[in-house]
């Protein structure tokens, strides 16, 4: 092993091989599906202590791992969006804050019960409750299931969750602050230091970020340079006042989330912060020692097992109460599966101030590891989990889940044409509808942007989720002429072909395809025909035209 010594004695070799071994391992994760969160723990556990015990430049790490939270808080104030909460309504901040009330408690009873010490327990429940943004919006992303309703309702909560983590971070950052001073005392100095802070960043944003951010954008290298700069300095100023490094850059986020050039910074920083979270990560890996973690084993699996199960029934609970479909309630439900990055960084807080050990950090990670490995699975195939368990989910629905009826459609209406999909060929499809009045369409459309856009507009448009099992049961389908279906997915397609003929429809069948690869595809599934917008187009230029002018040219 001599070429290990080797390494262990030259830092860049160290770096190196990190980096090589981040990218072997990370192609693993992708065959497996996993996050790269997991794999980059694994990383750490592998190159640490506990494993090849390569790891000697251990404070050059460290710097990295505090720059890269540094970006990453500054990238979710920079991002924060209260207008997703508000779009959803209450749902988004009753069931946020429902699931961290009701997960914390549980959480904490469960730590007691199980042998965990008062403020130990405090800082697993606490742990537990909130899950990856990061995650949740890649896997949704992934899965074209972002604009959807219950992918709306879960990026709203998940919002709620972060900002409930700033909170419990700034009292986090209040309780490191140790003397005799008294609780009114500490409590009076923790105000003045945080008005101290949030008085001088708000002047630094009024008077001065507004004309340095427009004098550096007109380089884009030096306006990247400018936010990494704003960041970290406002995260240093927060430690020096007592805060914690997170919330000054959280705050350093927030002060640039009104710029015109948000999405430009937050673009560029994305891949520096994914890079330098592997630092983060492999840090925490690092100090986890397996011997510690063995211990935890049997706790590891009990809260294991309630953030995989009950945090989604605490989701379930509380939109059913609230008047949403077992269906939505379940999709949504499952995106708090798993705890956060967050989680963990908030555990390392724990234990710099001296609040937990090292077997209490290694039992969050232990559980971050599980839940974020199994939930992705948990979310890849949530519609098969759905319609395994959907008879079981029906004690979580009431009798009139109001919120998604659809009462405002007439069953015993009579349409010429359904429309699945408001999109770029759907909304304009409509909008040649328009000219001929005496034709009767019904859209369906999974967005509720969208539907709220287009009823506004004056089109026949009503929600729903082309995947839902039960959809057709709602839309007086039956009677139509020819359906359009414009989500180009095949197994989407394949299920919707599938329901159609089991209900013996008798009209034409139309799917969008995006390419002339899956129009073969569509065609086996049973469309009648397939519809591949850029050949049409590119065939009616063609026609009208190319031909025309052409044939000039030739005469010429």
């Amino acid at each position: 092993m001599n070429w290990l010594s080797i390494v262990a004695e030259n830092p860049f070799y160290e770096f190196s091989l990190i980096l090589l071994l981040a990218v072997l391992l990370g192609a693993l994760g992708q065959l497996l599906r996993q996050p790269l969160i997991v794999i980059f723990i694994a990383l750490g556990i592998l190159v640490g202590p506990s494993g090849l015990d390569i790891i000697k430049s251990k404070a050059n790490i460290h710097l990295l791992s505090d720059v890269g939270i540094a970006i990453l808080l500054f990238i979710v104030g920079l991002k924060l969006d209260l207008r997703i909460i508000k779009s959803v309504g209450s749902i988004a901040l009753l069931t946020g804050l429902g699931q961290v009330i009701f997960t914390s408690l549980i959480g904490y009873c469960i730590g007691l019960a199980m042998g965990f010490s008062h403020l130990h327990s405090f800082y697993i429940a606490v742990a537990l409750t909130f899950s990856s943004t990061i995650i949740i919006v890649k896997l949704l992303s992934d899965k074209k299931e972002i604009d959807s309703l219950h992918g709306q309702i879960a990026i709203g909560f998940l919002i709620v969750q972060d900002m409930v983590v700033i909170l419990v971070m700034i009292i986090l950052s209040a309780m490191r602050k140790s003397g005799e001073a008294s609780l009114l005392e500490d409590l009076l100095k923790t105000l003045l230091s945080g008005l101290a802070l949030v008085g001088m960043a708000v002047a630094i944003m009024r008077f001065v970020i507004p004309y340095l951010s427009l004098w550096t954008a007109k380089s884009q290298e030096l306006l990247s340079l400018f936010a990494v700069a704003w960041a970290v300095s406002l995260s240093s100023a927060s430690e020096m006042l007592g805060f914690s490094r997170e919330v000054g850059a959280f705050l350093a986020g927030i002060g640039l989330a009104s710029s015109e050039f948000k999405d430009v910074i937050s673009s560029r920083l994305t891949t520096l912060r994914d890079f330098l979270l592997l630092f983060f990560f492999v840090h925490l890996g690092i100090g986890l020692n397996l011997q510690l973690i063995g211990k935890q084993l049997n706790a590891a699996i009990v809260f294991s097992l309630f953030v995989l199960i009950g945090n989604p029934v605490i989701v379930l609970l509380i939109m059913g109460l609230m008047g949403y479909r077992k269906r939505t309630a379940f999709l949504a439900g499952l995106t708090v599966a798993q705890i956060s990055e967050f989680s963990l960084i908030f555990a390392g807080l724990g234990l710099s101030v001296g609040h937990i050990n090292q077997e209490t950090l290694g039992l969050i990670t232990l559980v971050g590891l599980v839940t974020i490995g199994l939930s992705t699975y948990m979310i890849l195939y949530s519609h098969q989990l759905y319609e395994w368990l959907a008879p079981l989910l029906s004690i979580f629905e009431r009798k009139n889940p109001y919120r998604e009826t659809l009462d405002w459609v007439d069953e015993h209406a009579e349409y010429d044409l359904i429309i699945f999909g408001y999109g770029r060929f759907g909304g304009k499809l409509i909008a040649l509808l328009e000219e001929h009045p005496q034709v009767r369409y019904l859209c369906i459309d999974f967005d509720p942007f969208l539907v709220r856009r287009g009823r506004q507009s004056g089109v026949n448009i009503i929600y729903g989720d082309i995947e839902d099992p039960d959809l057709l049961m709602h839309i007086p389908f039956q009677t139509s002429r020819c359906i359009v279906n414009t989500v180009a997915d095949v197994e989407i397609a394949q299920q919707l072909f599938t329901a159609l003929r089991q209900a013996a429809y008798t009209g034409k069948i139309f799917q969008v395809a995006t390419n002339d690869a899956h129009s073969e595809r569509f065609s086996s599934c049973g469309a009648d025909r397939v519809l591949v917008p850029h050949s049409m187009a590119a065939a009616n230029f063609y026609n009208s035209v190319l031909v025309d002018l052409l044939t000039d040219s030739s005469k010429n």
